[in-house]
């Protein structure tokens, strides 16, 4: 939506009093985004500006009091968000919610991360578990063409990508709906891959049922030098009557098998979960068997999240758990999580990695390894974007720390200039006060809880970790709210992409003098006019 609006003459800012409309993106999975959003649409009210609310909110509960009197754009529909916000400038209230085609892959987009691209490969799902909310905004499982995510790939690889990752509700559910599968597109997407191993893809959120048939496949996939040897598989629950009442259509053993036959098959693989604590009918066995089975596995990220009851589905219609007992639960699991050493024994180890970002002390720069294990480096901005060789020299609970030896380029080896491997290879200055609590070093904070729940231990309970590229999705746009100003048909760049939480606006208009557009143009007036003097002479003589 923001491509849209930045190609439309609409840009970012962070003046939110001189927007002249707002725009909220929301995600229905927790009660606390939607409580995000009422804050939003209150401000935006009491500030009398114009607001569009797009995402899953709307989608799924349309009828909602807050959404009174304001323009909507459904989840299928973000490809007329310019018309939306065009007309409610006007004055007018729209709403497009009525599902449709696919939005086409190709609609301009404005990155958080210039070097990762993400990329849908489908909508809704084919579960109907009894907590989800999701399922009532996003529907029935629609996939794209394996030839339209090629082709999509190929173009992000052209503009510089690095990292592409796959987003769904369910991965392993892709092309049931039109007659292909998961194994055929990661192939045919690997193919399409730069050879040099520059570009690396990662497959997103899959639940186990659909997998199940294609592990060995999937096996052979994360082997391969472009693949992230990663993968984030939810559970939800260790106990299979509780995977029962959800309705997650698999047990706790299916679950084990998957973990266990790509643990055996993927040299350093590594698996991220998600676990709900006190789901209604929760007993303190079944929560033990729960614990038990994050204890066996000792995951290296498992995203805990505290039961919210969402209206209308079956779950919210259970008897409930205490909220004290819930609360206590998701305590006692953050805290068997955090005692794991997941990185341990990394030390010394010579590694590959794919630099992407910046981390947030502004000092490191973020990069990982084949196996998604975060790896924070020093160096310059100029390896943004690069791989490189590096030489692990400590580990902490959430990253680890390393030095680079080597740069590779796209096509061979790159030696480091001696400048800047003198920079490269200086004194490790971490602001953390101990080298294992790494955690404020990483780029977004790797939390393990992202439920509002006790356990957490910072006032960021958002936080994600950035291996939940799909979770992050949802959850990093809750809180984006943008605001527009009116557009004049100019070009526009967006000046600024996020403040925080929050999205803000603005037109930016530039005056680009003479294109190739009007130089051809008067070029051909130019000869026209040549031609006919020409002619007159002609007759005359």
């Amino acid at each position: 939506m923001a491509g849209q609006l930045s190609a439309f003459g609409y840009a970012v800012s962070d003046n939110a009093e001189g927007a002249d409309l707002w725009l909220i993106n929301t995600c229905t999975v927790k009660s606390p985004s939607q409580s995000a959003m009422d804050t939003l649409i209150s401000k935006c009210k009491s500030a009398k500006k114009p607001l569009v609310v797009a995402g899953c909110v709307p989608q799924g509960s349309r009828d909602l009091k807050e959404l009174e009197g304001v323009s909507i754009v459904g989840v299928q529909q973000i490809d007329r968000v310019v018309e939306v916000v065009e007309e409610t400038l006007k004055g007018h209230e729209v709403r497009l919610l009525n599902r449709k085609t696919l939005p086409a892959l190709d609609l301009p987009k404005v990155r958080k991360n210039k070097f990762v691209e993400i990329l849908p490969i489908n909508v809704g799902c084919l579960g109907a578990c009894t907590y989800c909310k999701t399922k009532h905004a996003r529907g029935h499982l629609g996939s794209y063409t394996v030839d339209s995510l090629v082709g999509r790939v190929k173009s992000v690889v052209n503009d510089g990508v690095k990292e592409i990752w796959l987003s769904s509700e369910d991965t392993g559910a892709y092309g049931r709906d039109i007659g292909v599968n998961l194994p055929i597109l990661l192939n045919a997407i690997v193919a399409a891959l730069p050879l040099d191993g520059s570009t690396m893809l990662r497959i997103g959120m899959t639940n186990p049922p659909y997998i199940l048939e294609h592990l060995k496949e999937i096996a052979e996939i994360l082997r391969h030098p472009c693949v992230y040897s990663f993968l984030h598989v939810p559970v939800q629950s260790g106990s299979d009557a509780i995977l029962t009442a959800m309705n997650r259509e698999y047990t706790v053993g299916e679950f084990r098998k998957v973990v266990d036959t790509l643990t055996e098959l993927v040299p350093g693989m590594q698996i991220a979960t998600d676990i709900i604590c006190g789901f209604p009918g929760e007993t303190d066995e079944n929560f033990a068997e729960t614990v038990n089975l994050i204890k066996d596995y000792k995951f290296s990220q498992v995203h805990i999240s505290q039961f919210y009851p969402r209206p209308g589905t079956p779950a919210a219609r259970m008897k409930k758990v205490a909220s004290n007992v819930v609360k206590k639960r998701s305590r006692e699991l953050t805290s068997v999580f955090e005692s794991f050493t997941p990185y341990n024994g990394m030390e010394g180890n010579i590694e590959r990695i794919w630099i992407t970002d910046i981390a947030t002390d502004e000092i490191h720069l973020v990069g990982h390894t084949k196996g998604y294990v975060q790896v924070l480096v020093v160096g310059p901005e100029s390896l943004l974007g690069s791989s490189a060789i590096i030489k692990i020299t400590s580990v902490g609970r959430w990253s680890v720390f390393g030095d680079v030896i080597e740069i590779l380029s796209n096509s061979n080896d790159l030696k480091i200039p001696s400048d800047e491997k003198e920079n490269c290879n200086t004194e490790r200055r971490s602001p953390c006060s101990n080298q294992e609590d790494t955690c404020a070093c990483s780029s977004e904070k790797p939390e393990p809880c992202a439920c509002e729940s006790d356990a957490c231990k910072s006032n960021d309970c958002n936080a994600i970790p950035d291996s939940y590229p799909e979770t992050q999705n949802n959850q990093n746009t809750l809180n984006d709210s943008s605001l527009l100003q009116r557009r004049k048909p100019s070009p526009a760049t967006v000046e600024k992409e996020e403040n925080s939480n929050q999205k803000l606006v603005t037109r930016s208009v530039h005056d680009g003098g003479w294109g190739l557009l009007d130089t051809a143009l008067l070029g051909g007036i130019f000869m026209s006019l040549l031609t006919i003097v020409a002619l007159v002479l002609y007759v005359r003589s």
